[in-house]
């Protein structure tokens, strides 16, 4: 009696858990359809204001929603009881399998595209909670320098790690590597053979889950684009990362994106070997277009007898021996933002004819330019103003939240590349305001003796912050200098996590 009152408690437990990740994940996507929504909403009004004939808003759905009501977010929290009841039954019975996911394309960085799976809300819910489940009964196993996809490790970790390390050294043998189409090669045999001899806790559910997720994607590979897939990566790689150890050498690995460090050459070339054979006893090939092989990382200016580089990029960063910087395709990607929201703002509406800006610039104030430094403020600082950030250094202010640019980039120490940025915002709006005067003329509108137009480049951070709207500094341009201040100060008084930005996490997921 007492057994059968155990076993009925259980399979409530199951469809009770179930329900609630069912919830958790609907709402999550829920919330972000909202979101889309409202700032849609507000950038059409906004366009509304300063635009004629703009096109009428359109609010789109995204593509898998029409590929059955389960991709629904909305149907499935109302259905949740009802569906949870049904997949606890299937894995019961071991009989649950994941319905065929939607398949998306996304753009790589390096060029080419990445298969995504989106799987319908119920099955990407049962991924997320084995996941969580496998994780928390298996994080010690894996080693600490494996970062990705843990909740008590992140990108930032690493980063930090890795340059704490590099900053007393003048040169260091270091080895990049990357392997083709990580995700979409893993032999599933030797991924299920891990499970089995490295003392992972798996339970029977957690092993019918993993096969019907492995199924569901062929006969070869994880699917990308669900949570499972991400304690998988780790798993695959737990052998390599326990070699590395016993080499002797540092390391920091986030999925298949790995460099190496040692000041011992040979210790280099083990390593070297380690990944060589770990490609061909998993069947993952090394991208020898991404991995850079051993060089020499050193301080400017040393002498090298070898192959050499000042800095190797890594997860977002760029880093040397001494600094922490942002690596230079996401500064072009940083500027690109910024340069496109200036040209949005003062330069579209006035090069057209017929003229498609409803306020021209009058009695020192120019609308389209306050519009375009609150845009450049909530990309830099996330909603923060100029003073909110005073205010914290000076400890008026006990608390603020960051969820700007530099939150992606808490750990960046390169000063000199961050003053470089701001005088390059300074250069690129005064040019801005400079083709809108010439704009304004052809239109026959001369403002050139008024404000802004009328301000120097040397001049033109005071001016800004000195004029005055509603008693307000709306013109203040940003400084990615004062900001970094403040995130330095913070994660010294609260730590990396409470800084940054969560979305950074999803790097390559």
């Amino acid at each position: 009696m007492l057994g059968f009152f155990v076993m009925g408690r259980e399979k409530m437990d199951l469809e009770f858990r179930i329900k609630e990740a069912i919830e958790a994940e609907a709402k999550k996507l829920i919330g972000r359809y909202q979101q889309y929504h409202n700032t849609l909403h507000l950038e059409h009004s906004r366009k509304q204001s300063r635009l004629k004939n703009i096109s009428p808003k359109v609010v789109k759905t995204p593509e898998a929603w029409a590929h059955g009501r389960l991709h629904n977010p909305f149907y499935v929290h109302r259905k949740a009881s009802s569906i949870a009841r049904s997949i606890a039954k299937k894995i019961r019975e071991n009989s649950y399998r994941p319905n065929p996911p939607f398949m998306h394309e996304v753009d790589k960085s390096g060029g080419g595209k990445r298969s995504i799976s989106v799987y319908q809300v119920p099955d990407a819910a049962i991924s997320r909670l084995f996941y969580s489940g496998l994780l928390e009964k298996n994080k010690h196993r894996f080693s600490s320098y494996s970062y990705a996809y843990r909740n008590d490790r992140n990108v930032h970790f690493a980063i930090q790690d890795i340059a704490v390390d590099l900053q007393s050294l003048s040169r260091v043998f270091v080895a990049e590597f990357d392997f083709s189409d990580f995700f979409g090669s893993i032999s599933h045999s030797y991924l299920l053979a891990q499970l089995e001899c490295n003392g992972f806790m798996v339970s029977g559910d957690d092993l019918q889950v993993i096969k019907a997720f492995l199924e569901s994607h062929g006969q070869v590979g994880i699917p990308q684009g669900t949570s499972i897939s991400l304690f998988l990566a780790n798993l695959v790689c737990w052998a390599l990362d326990k070699k590395l150890e016993r080499c002797g050498v540092k390391f920091a690995r986030y999925a298949d994106d790995t460099i190496v460090w040692s000041q011992d050459y040979a210790k280099i070339c083990e390593a070297f070997e380690c990944f060589d054979e770990f490609s061909r006893v998993a069947d993952i090939k090394i991208n020898t277009a991404k991995s850079a092989g051993i060089n020499l990382l050193k301080r400017k200016g040393l002498p090298a007898e070898m192959s050499s580089k000042d800095k190797i990029d890594f997860l977002g960063y760029s880093l040397s021996l001494g600094d922490v910087s942002i690596k230079d395709s996401a500064v072009a990607k940083i500027k690109d933002q910024i340069a496109y929201i200036l040209s949005k703002h003062l330069l579209q509406p006035l090069n057209s004819t017929p003229l498609m800006a409803l306020i021209i610039p009058a009695n020192g104030r120019d609308k389209a330019l306050l519009s375009a430094m609150a845009e450049i403020r909530r990309y830099l600082y996330g909603g923060l103003t100029a003073q909110q950030i005073l205010n914290y250094l000076n400890g008026r202010t006990r608390r603020i939240y960051f969820k700007g640019l530099m939150s992606y980039y808490p750990l960046v120490s390169d000063i000199e590349q961050l003053k470089m940025l701001d005088g390059w915002l300074v250069s690129a709006v005064h040019r801005a305001v400079r083709a809108r005067n010439k704009l304004l003329l052809r239109h026959g509108f001369n403002r050139s003796h008024s404000f802004p137009f009328n301000v120097s480049r040397s001049t033109m951070v005071r001016r800004y912050r000195d004029q005055r709207v509603a008693g307000k500094a709306t013109y203040d341009v940003p400084s990615l200098s004062l900001l970094h201040r403040a995130l330095t100060q913070a994660m010294t008084e609260a730590g990396i996590e409470k800084v940054m930005n969560i979305r950074s996490l999803t790097y390559m997921y």
